[in-house]
């Protein structure tokens, strides 16, 4: 039911074509464009989403780069604006569409994992047309960039509270050839820690289930936009886009990443201060202690062990905890097969 109603959602794969349109931006052949995804007001107030489009010179498929759902993830933001300056229009083939920014009021605002206008998310799809700002955002995403796209990679990070090293998310169909799509795009891609997953509303788990291949990349953390996160995103891409034909050159493909099965969420059980006792990619044991909570009064309150034997996808990286936050994931290594 829910992949029908995705389907009638979306239009048509563009391709490659003399002009190209996505929002207010057209980009002719050999050249880019800037636009907005203009997001009317209804029940609450209107949004522009920028939107970056490099039409090639040559034909080939549709690649969507979309980053700032969260707009405080800000190493993905910072490094798909440099992507756009390093690519020249007259190298590719077919077309690169991007979305530097999809959360502009969280950016503007600095509130970290949600929209301040409506305190929802934006990736959580398919949205709604007649919704509130974020639903209206991640509808309009859907149908005129995800519909048209043959492949995608959506870029995320380390929030305001969050501390990680860069990895990223396998999103499997459970099925072929998507799946051997999507895992060649990864290791093109580069990152080291790998995490596979199935399913939920999340943009890579929407396109994959409209047959679109969709990988996840994280980079940045903290509130951080650091050179070296900044700059494997912009690598990865443009390995990516050799791995797909898009531009011209040699492809270095990730040799023995480390998969991650499953992770297992970490949850503050008390109101107070947190103390982490490991960094990301620490390998921990089940039952080892990897951070403790405190009360105001500086006494120790409760201990925040490992659930599960693995590594340390990422930790808070704030002291402030309320009952029921998220303070951590463990990972479960395995092997991809």
């Amino acid at each position: 039911m829910h992949r029908v109603l995705l389907s009638l959602l979306v239009a048509p794969v563009i391709g490659w074509s003399a002009d190209v349109t996505i929002g207010s931006a057209t980009a002719h052949a050999g050249q880019k464009a800037n636009g907005f995804i203009r997001i009317q007001a209804g029940s609450d107030a209107g949004t522009d989403i920028p939107v970056i489009v490099i039409n090639g010179s040559k034909p080939g498929p549709t690649l969507s780069l979309i980053s700032g759902s969260h707009g405080t993830e800000y190493g993905s933001i910072v490094a798909l604006p440099k992507l756009a300056q390093l690519i020249d229009a007259k190298d590719v083939s077919g077309t690169v569409v991007i979305l530097p920014l999809v959360n502009v009021p969280s950016f503007l605002e600095k509130v970290p994992h949600r929209n301040p206008v409506d305190r929802k998310g934006m990736n959580n799809y398919p949205g709604k047309a007649d919704g509130t700002q974020s639903e209206r955002a991640v509808a309009a995403v859907l149908s005129q960039v995800i519909g048209k796209s043959d492949y995608l990679i959506d870029y995320h990070g380390g929030d305001l509270d969050e501390n990680l090293r860069p990895f990223s998310y396998w999103t499997k169909a459970n099925q072929e050839p998507i799946d051997t799509t999507t895992r060649d795009m990864l290791l093109a891609f580069g990152l080291r820690m790998i995490i596979a997953k199935t399913g939920g509303r999340s943009l890579d788990a929407t396109a994959i289930a409209l047959g679109k291949p969709c990988i996840t990349v994280l980079g940045g953390h903290a509130g951080t936009a650091d050179q070296e996160d900044v700059d494997a995103l912009v690598h990865g891409t443009l390995n990516v886009m050799r791995h797909l034909k898009m531009l011209a050159g040699p492809v270095k493909l990730l040799e023995n990443p480390l998969w991650v099965s499953h992770y297992t969420v970490l949850k503050g059980d008390q109101d107070g201060i947190f103390y982490p006792l490991v960094v990301p990619e620490a390998y921990v044991r089940k039952g080892m202690t990897i951070g403790y909570i405190t009360n105001f009064f500086g006494e120790r309150i409760s201990e925040v062990v490992a659930p599960v034997s693995g590594v340390v996808v990422y930790i808070a990286s704030v002291p402030t905890v309320n009952k029921g936050d998220n303070l951590g994931y463990v990972g479960e290594l395995a092997s991809p097969n």
